[in-house]
């Protein structure tokens, strides 16, 4: 098992790296311009490259040795004996940054070059500069401070993040018309964060097309924070270890969630 070693300090280097790095294309046609394929199937456009290769500097430059597994890129090994694995997408919520849509950010999960276990999760919004993080065993933070989920128990009352797509959308019907607020915001990162954080009480993706990169560090934050994450049939969310499989998931404050899966149920 990996344990933190300077890794906060590490993230944040990195991250104010691709943030100085896409300063000039956020909000610009030529950050939205296609490049290739990435290696997660979904196209990689200059601002997403622009932003990895930045990190992947900050990375190098740290000198220990390291497996990472990027979004765009795909596999990358620094040195000849990883010490642990770096799980990065370096830019999540690509349209809101191309757009110039202030939600978008740096998801780093840092654990056993196995990718068994993580150890460390890192989420920074690049727009506000707000920052999550969390280590096993040693709960939450936003910007330093310890971050808890709400206690909100009433599902009327919720306020969730609901992703779907046109198949599936009768999935998701019952339980939209149940809570108070829904938000989509275009950064799952970002909006797992907010699950932590209490600033949403639930998020459910029922697409079945989230890739380790996407989820890994946010996942980890919900579950440091006292949050609930399974797979939409209430089991224990296993992330894979290849971007060809994904996953669904629901994360919540834990208080209803098995309310959300009966109304988002398979039927």
């Amino acid at each position: 098992m990996v344990h933190d070693s300077g890794f906060l300090e590490l993230c944040n280097r990195a991250s104010k790296a691709a943030t100085e790095a896409i300063v000039d294309f956020v909000g610009t046609a030529e950050a939205n311009r296609t490049l290739y394929q990435g290696a997660d199937g979904t196209a990689t456009k200059v601002i997403d490259e622009v932003a990895e290769n930045a990190i992947f500097e900050v990375l190098k430059s740290d000198g220990r040795s390291m497996r990472i597994v990027s979004e765009e890129f795909g596999e990358k090994i620094f040195g000849n004996n990883p010490e642990f694995s770096v799980l990065l997408d370096p830019l999540d919520g690509t349209y809101n940054a191309a757009f110039g849509i202030p939600c978008y950010c740096v998801s780093i999960a840092i654990g056993d070059p196995d990718l068994s276990n993580t150890q460390f999760g890192y989420v920074r919004n690049l727009a506000d500069g707000e920052t999550y993080h969390a280590e096993y065993g040693k709960h939450a933070y936003l910007n330093g401070k310890r971050i808890k989920t709400s206690d909100n128990s009433n599902l009327n009352e919720f306020c969730i993040s609901v992703y779907e797509c046109h198949p599936k959308v009768q999935r998701t019907t019952k339980l939209c018309k149940k809570v108070r607020r829904i938000r989509i915001l275009g950064s799952v990162a970002l909006e797992l964060c907010y699950v932590a954080s209490g600033k949403i009480d639930a998020f459910i993706d029922v697409r079945g097309a989230l890739r380790l990169t996407d989820v890994a560090a946010g996942k980890f934050i919900v579950e440091e924070s006292g949050g609930v994450v399974t797979n939409s049939l209430g089991a224990g969310l296993k992330l894979p270890d290849s971007f060809a499989n994904r996953v669904d998931m629901i994360a919540s404050n834990g208080c209803a969630h098995m309310e959300i899966l009966k109304l988002s149920a398979r039927r």
